[in-house]
């Protein structure tokens, strides 16, 4: 009975232990959910009280995130067009040998009209040959740049190799002066007239097209002392030599014990020719003072004087009255002075002898003369109109035909400054007929090809067919269409002359300085240019120009 009484008590004594442990345990769960309830509640009241980020905010977060990886996009992209472009350029890909069945195509010259030529020529077509004593293609448009340093001398230039390379068929480019051009026979003949020569100098090369594109030279009117003592500025070597010429007369000036009055004369720089090229050139030695000779000779830069010579009642005649008018205010301003209807009669050493309106001729002391006044045809071009006197009587160049065929010689193509036409002879005109021309023997290999299948018509449908076909090929006349004027004044300023809609649209400023500059990079024939002639405007914008001397 005890036992059994113990054993009771031992199990109700285990009951009410579990009991009290499981109670416990509910406790401690209660309490727990109550206090993360309580915390959670406490959190979302907290994160109630927080205030939210403005709208705006976000938006302005946004729309910075975009433009970062928008402009990240466009950097690279650009980047890789950039190296895509100048790896193409730099690395040409295999050509098409010369083929003896095709018609050989001479190119005369590396000027606007032969390169413009080159570029849109498909040389499939033909044999081409390039002749030319200079093997590069110069834009003489930036030549003044280029005279005081405000641009790298081979910045502007282009060697004919890095287009002709990229043509489909192989092209020659022979560095050569031609010497005599045979109608006649079709011949021309040449030389190496270079420093070095090889055993063979001098060659005579049969066409059947020729293409006479060799410019022009510097027209001096037969003044006394031009040649001898003028800087002219139509070549690369011109622009270095009035660089170096400038850049000594500084020095000269700057020499100890110098008098006033010789110090005053070497730095008296006169300009001859009030056309685009002798603006520019005064323009951009008012640049050259004021940027920069100011800061390296402070003692001298009050003593420069830049004078303008024109021969007409007024400059740029190309342009309308207002860009005159605008011109010479702005010429005024930058103390350059301005001589209209004054004539030079004689250029020495250290003077230039003016006559002016009022008839009486003047000697006026000056360091250097800057020719800018005009062009003549080569000898090489007098030659050949001398061939031909019955259908050559024009005496400022060569006359051609509504197809650009030189007068008296069909197989003759002639462009550029070398011709006289009613065109003025600027670079727009040249670029344009060689644009032209590069049509023109497209058509003519087309022409050719059916005249030769022509002859081999085994039928007369045959035949019929293609002379039907010939007869459609059609030369269309050449028409000039001018795109404006564009001229540099200095003090960064430029002037435009553009035809748009119809009327003309004149502007000068600042603004079209900046246009001016954009017009010519996109006119610039390689990317290779674009960037040399770009980062040389930085450049000088950051360092200014070198006032070294060789």
């Amino acid at each position: 009975m005890q036992a059994a009484r113990h054993a009771r008590l031992m199990s109700m004594g285990r009951t009410l232990v579990r009991s009290h442990v499981h109670a416990q345990k509910h406790f401690l769960t209660a309490s727990t959910s109550r206090a993360q309830s309580g915390s959670v509640a406490s959190t979302g009241a907290a994160a109630s009280k927080t205030p939210l980020p403005p709208p705006s905010q976000g938006r302005w977060r946004y729309f910075l995130q975009t433009l970062g990886r928008v402009t990240l996009v466009t950097v690279i992209g650009a980047s890789a067009t950039f190296y895509y472009i100048a790896h193409k350029e730099k690395n040409p890909g295999p050509q098409l040998p010369f083929d003896p069945s095709k018609k050989t195509l001479v190119v005369l010259g590396s000027g606007w009209g032969a390169t413009s030529l080159l570029k849109g020529l498909d040389t499939s077509d033909y044999n081409t040959i390039v002749i030319s004593p200079k093997n590069f293609f110069l834009f003489t448009p930036l030549l003044p740049s280029v005279a005081v340093g405000t641009l790298n001398a081979r910045s502007i230039l282009q060697p004919t190799r890095y287009l002709t390379r990229h043509k489909q068929r192989q092209v020659l480019v022979i560095e050569a002066e031609a010497k005599e051009v045979d109608p006649v026979n079709k011949t021309v003949t040449l030389s190496d007239d270079s420093e070095i020569q090889g055993q063979i100098s001098s060659t005579t090369i049969p066409y059947d097209y020729l293409v006479y594109a060799v410019g022009a030279e510097t027209q001096t009117f037969g003044i006394p002392g031009v040649k001898e003592h003028a800087c002219f500025m139509k070549e690369l070597h011109d622009a270095e030599k009035m660089q170096r010429r400038f850049l000594d007369c500084v020095e000269s000036a700057a020499f100890p014990g110098q008098s006033d009055e010789e110090k005053d004369r070497l730095l008296h720089m006169v300009v001859v020719g009030g056309g685009p090229t002798g603006i520019e050139l005064s323009g951009e030695l008012r640049d050259f003072l004021e940027e920069d000779l100011k800061s390296w000779y402070p003692e001298l830069a009050s003593r420069i004087r830049i004078t303008l010579v024109e021969a007409l009642p007024s400059v740029l005649p190309s342009f309308s009255k207002e860009l005159i008018a605008y011109t010479e205010r702005t010429f005024k301003e930058s103390d350059i002075d301005i001589l209209t209807k004054t004539m030079v009669r004689k250029v020495n050493e250290k003077s230039v002898v003016l006559k002016g309106p009022d008839g009486v001729e003047r000697e006026v002391p000056c360091g250097m003369v800057i020719w800018a006044a005009g062009n003549t045809s080569r000898q090489l071009t007098r030659d050949l109109m001398a061939k031909l006197p019955e259908d050559q009587t024009n005496k400022r160049g060569i006359t051609f035909d509504d197809h650009l065929r030189m007068k008296g010689a069909r197989d003759i193509f002639a462009i550029g400054d070398c011709t006289a036409s009613s065109y003025a002879p600027t670079a727009q005109v040249a670029s344009q007929q060689g644009s032209y021309l590069s049509r023109v023997f497209k058509l003519l290999a087309k022409k050719d090809k059916l005249e030769a299948d022509l002859s081999h018509a085994e039928t007369s449908e045959e035949a019929e067919k293609l002379k039907k076909q010939v007869d459609k090929v059609k030369l269309k006349p050449f028409h000039y269409s001018h795109q404006g004027s564009l001229a540099y004044i200095g003090s960064d300023k430029a002037i435009a002359d553009l035809p748009i809609f119809g009327r003309e649209w004149t502007s000068g400023g600042v603004a079209t300085f900046m246009f001016w500059r954009s017009a010519y990079l996109s006119t610039l024939f390689s990317l290779r240019n674009r960037s040399l002639v770009a980062g040389d405007w930085v450049r000088v914008k950051l360092w200014g120009r070198d006032v070294s001397r060789e």
